[in-house]
């Protein structure tokens, strides 16, 4: 089996790690697995591609290579390049350092790196991982991906699929014992603004502006994937590159005329 890794948080990611070793387990004794991750941390880049200027690849071992360019490029990179001659047959993105859910969908560079790969032909699985400072919370935030990825990916790979269409895993912060299970659950979409905007003053006195991330999963209606994640699931949604609102559309032609 052949399995591309790449993922939004760079190349020296420790989530990245987990992802290897995800797929070593996945692919078992005869697998070949390749990184190929951005050189840098390029989160919430969401699908951007190097369009208007070239990337740079960089090896750093045996299947092992840095892009100077998005979590989309990297996937571009490693199935039409570097595995030209023999496309992966699974594409991991992730494991991401933080959740990819509801709203973050759109925004992250984890999710982007999978949906590259799915529109390119291969099956492709967004990995991310929630994390909490609250009481309880696991001092180690990979827990629950390092015990439960593996499963994770396989109930994924056992699941319908098609061109385009990928798939987005988030495991809870939580500890692997306290995992309620597996649940296949929609997009969820929380209430109020994702982020929040930051002055910030520099001793130099430059201003400069933060963006703060507002999670409020709570707000996310039950059942989706927002929600279904804080309450203690590893989550799983199918998702694709289809962003037509069908449900408008007569309303819309009607409103045309």
């Amino acid at each position: 089996m052949r399995i591309l890794i790449t993922n939004d948080d760079g190349i020296t990611a420790p989530g990245l790690a987990v992802a290897e070793a995800i797929a070593a387990e996945i692919g078992g004794p005869g697998a070949e697995i390749w990184v190929v991750a951005p050189d840098n941390e390029r989160s919430g880049v969401s699908h951007a591609i190097s369009y208007v200027h070239p990337v740079r690849v960089t090896r750093h071992g045996e299947r092992r290579f840095s892009v100077d360019g998005f979590p989309a490029d990297c996937a571009l990179v490693g199935i039409r390049k570097l595995m030209a001659e023999a496309p992966p047959d699974l594409v991991l993105s992730g494991v991401n350092r933080g959740h990819n859910v509801a709203e973050d969908v759109i925004y992250s560079g984890t999710v982007g790196g999978a949906m590259e790969a799915a529109l390119a032909g291969p099956r492709a699985i967004a990995l991310s991982q929630f994390y909490s400072s609250r009481p309880g919370a696991p001092t180690d935030i990979w827990a629950a991906s390092t015990a439960l990825g593996a499963a994770a990916v396989r109930k994924v790979l056992a699941m319908p699929s098609r061109r385009g269409v990928f798939y987005n895993v988030n495991f809870p912060a939580a500890a692997p014992e306290a995992v309620k299970g597996f649940a296949v659950c929609p997009q969820g979409v929380r209430a109020g603004s994702t982020f929040d905007v930051l002055p910030y003053t520099a001793p130099n006195g430059r201003e400069f502006n933060f963006y703060r991330h507002m999670t409020a999963n709570d707000t996310a209606e039950a059942g989706t994937d927002a929600r279904k994640l804080i309450e203690g699931w590893v989550t799983i949604t199918p998702l694709m590159p289809q962003l037509t609102a069908a449900d408008l559309m007569e309303e819309a032609r009607a409103a045309l005329g």
